[in-house]
């Protein structure tokens, strides 16, 4: 179920997260949707003499699991994703599991924007990704 949190309701220190593990399929498709073939992600052997040691998946695969909880949960349906900055950590290989969170962390209640702290750790609770989004909350 997609949540539909009123932009009235949201509050500053409000946060939300989504649990996915990156599978081999995950990177193949993604591979495929977005035509990033490099050899880091779909090739073993090349990414076995990488300084990696094993392929990774694509930075983006992983933001893109800030932008699910966004859509679906905090604040969920009608949310336009207005901006985002990321900073990459750390690799996430395959059969990681990454978490996204997000924390409301500024609201400008005159354009119905919020500011969300953005972040991607895996499940050692090694940070992966870090950011920032600002969105637009259409109710």
């Amino acid at each position: 179920m997609i949540a539909d949190i009123p932009y009235s309701d949201l509050n500053i220190g409000d946060t939300a997260e989504f649990s996915k593990t990156i599978s081999e399929t995950d990177v193949y498709n993604f591979a495929g949707i977005c035509g990033d073939f490099n050899p880091l992600h779909v090739d073993r052997e090349f990414a076995e003499k990488s300084p990696f040691k094993k392929r990774i998946a694509h930075g983006m695969l992983s933001a893109g699991l800030i932008s699910t909880v966004l859509g679906t949960t905090l604040p969920g349906k009608n949310t336009i994703y207005l901006e985002q900055n990321l900073k990459f950590r750390a690799p996430v290989y395959i059969g990681d599991t990454i978490t996204a969170r997000v924390e409301v962390i500024e609201l400008i209640t005159e354009k119905n924007i919020a500011c969300l702290k953005t972040e991607a750790l895996n499940q050692s609770g090694d940070i992966v990704i870090e950011g920032q989004a600002t969105i637009m909350k259409k109710t």
